[in-house]
């Protein structure tokens, strides 16, 4: 991880990133961050950088994996990227919904189809910084 060019490197790897109990995140919910969720703390990410939430899950006769989030780009988000939320399953993206730089959105759409699959699977949600 780098400080950004021509300021001093304010960057605390795990500290303020993740998934993070903060005051932003109200009724028990978490914030899940890639970056740092404190004001004036910069990083210098790149398309392809993301953050993984998984848990180890036995998909047997489920029909469907769903995320209900509040995604928030930064508006500080150089043009040209967006943020990307994903519904990964043993590391391969089944759904994913996009973001532009300085919108707010409520996911309540976001479902990936697991019915042809059984037994115990890693699954997750993603947050990956990409080109728009």
């Amino acid at each position: 991880m780098r400080g950004v060019r021509g300021r001093r490197c304010t960057g605390r790897l795990g500290s303020g990133q993740g998934r993070l109990a903060t005051p932003k995140a109200t009724g028990g919910d978490y914030a899940f961050v890639l970056g740092d969720d404190e004001a004036r703390r910069r990083f210098e990410l790149a398309p392809g950088d993301h953050a993984d939430v998984t848990q180890e899950t036995d998909l047997t006769g489920v029909m469907l994996v769903r995320a209900l989030l509040r995604l928030r780009v930064p508006a500080s988000t150089p043009a040209g990227l967006a943020w990307e939320a994903s519904i990964i399953v043993d590391g391969n993206k089944l759904a994913a919904m996009r973001a532009k730089p300085g919108r707010e959105r409520l996911v309540t759409d976001l479902a990936a189809n697991v019915s042809k699959l059984s037994g115990l699977h890693t699954i997750g949600v993603r947050l990956e910084l990409v080109v728009a």
